[in-house]
């Protein structure tokens, strides 16, 4: 028996807020891979990690391609440090690409480490000792901060996935504007929807699919599965060339950072979760359009934020009251603030307890500390001090899910859609 063994290329933090993106970058080495007779096994894949670690890329997110491990691996290697020297924005002082190379089976402990990269914070110089210990074959480019994804990427399983086509722009047009025909990008969601998904914000009228910065990626459409993406693309009509295109398998919109804590007090600062707790206060808004309440439970108290990129969602959340019982989904930042993603309503306060009515139909007020009530009225009095229960309506729903806009939704956040709700 023939064992064949396969060769793993991950590739990391090559991107910066100016340009470059490590998806076109891949696509680039697959191009030259098929020039060389290189195939792939399965689709290149696109792992975002933890988008609250410090130090991140823009979107934080690492790439990885598998083939295999035959006499032409040595040539994939060289194609794959000549792209990422070629292409990486190596005069931002944040990029410091990283790329691994790693022979065999995935192994459970690389599996861990995967997890631990996209819930906890992992320095490079763990990644690096985690890497050796494998037998990972590392390239550190300036600090190398990119073998922490570049690992990471390899390694993950992904039981659940999403796949995105990426649609790349003629070099010549990179930090344009870019020329989408937006009624075709309406009429391809409603041809494919819900097997595509987050194209467009209704509620705000914004193109999803349309990147906001001046990477190479001129669109990007998502879906739960790979074979509507080419009719999809087919729908969209763009005013510029195509000069690629590539499907990527990915973890976004898994929801795979999301841990679960039973309390307040377990959760750490830049890590993402899941927990329940009573909301403490009216949620208010400050100068910037930001809403801010806390919820507390039996181990303590946190602040949570619905930010103003997220727009409709704050009114959402201003429906909030005391008492309220929520499960919050989401991460927690610099400020140690609890960054909403989305919330559940676990129970509604939906009682309030007020002075009794009058015989007359009016209104009573206290007519003193332990002296009951009077009406001002007719001048009735009640020996009570007990208030009565009045049910309140509410613009929430006991059971209900409530998420932010597409907008302004992070790329492991899970949508409604994707969790047989209302989308």
């Amino acid at each position: 028996m023939i064992l064949i063994r396969h060769l793993y290329i991950g590739v990391d933090d090559t991107d910066s807020p100016d340009g470059m993106c490590t998806t076109y970058l891949a696509s680039q080495i697959i191009n030259r891979f098929a020039e060389s007779g290189i195939e792939l096994i399965g689709y290149p894949r696109l792992i975002r990690l933890n988008p609250f670690a410090r130090h991140k890329t823009r979107g934080n997110g690492g790439v990885a391609l598998e083939i295999l491990n035959d006499s032409k691996a040595s040539i994939a290697k060289k194609i794959v440090l000549e792209e990422v020297e070629k292409l990486s924005m190596f005069d931002c002082d944040n990029t410091n690409p990283g790329v691994i190379f790693y022979e065999g089976e995935i192994t459970p402990e690389m599996e861990d480490y995967a997890f631990r990269a996209i819930h906890e914070f992992i320095t490079i110089e763990e990644a690096e000792e985690f890497g050796k210990s494998v037998g990972c074959e590392i390239h550190k480019f300036k600090k190398g901060r990119g073998i922490i994804g570049a690992i990471a990427s390899i390694s993950l399983p992904l039981d659940d996935c999403t796949y995105e086509l990426l649609a790349y722009r003629a070099p010549e047009n990179f930090g344009t504007e870019r020329k989408i025909d937006h009624d075709s990008v309406y009429e391809m969601d409603e041809k494919t929807f819900p097997d595509t998904f987050e194209n467009i914000d209704y509620s705000e009228g914004y193109i999803a699919i349309e990147p906001k910065t001046p990477c190479p990626v001129l669109y990007g459409i998502r879906s739960n599965v790979p074979e509507v993406l080419k009719e999809a693309r087919d729908i969209v009509k763009v005013g510029e060339p195509i000069d690629d295109w590539c499907i990527f398998k990915t973890n976004q919109h898994t929801d795979m950072h999301i841990q679960n804590a039973s309390k307040i007090s377990d959760m750490k600062q830049f890590g993402c979760y899941c927990v329940c707790g009573e909301v403490k206060n009216k949620p208010t808004i400050i100068d910037g359009g930001h809403m801010f309440f806390y919820i507390t439970d039996e181990s303590g108290e946190i602040e949570c934020g619905a930010y103003e990129p997220t727009k409709t969602f704050r009114k959402t959340v201003s429906y909030l009251r005391p008492g309220d019982v929520i499960r919050v989904y989401g991460g927690i930042g610099e400020q140690n603030t609890f960054n909403v993603e989305k919330f559940q309503v676990i129970r509604l306060n939906d009682v309030e307890y007020k002075n009794p009515m009058c015989e007359c139909g009016k209104r009573m007020t206290s007519a003193g500390k332990n002296k009951g009530f009077k009406c001002k009225k007719c001048g009735n009095r009640i020996e009570s001090n007990e208030k009565i229960p009045v049910g309140v309506e509410r613009d929430l729903e006991n059971g209900r899910f409530y998420e932010t806009p597409v907008s302004a939704r992070r790329h492991l956040s899970k949508p409604l859609c994707r969790m047989d709700l209302t989308c």
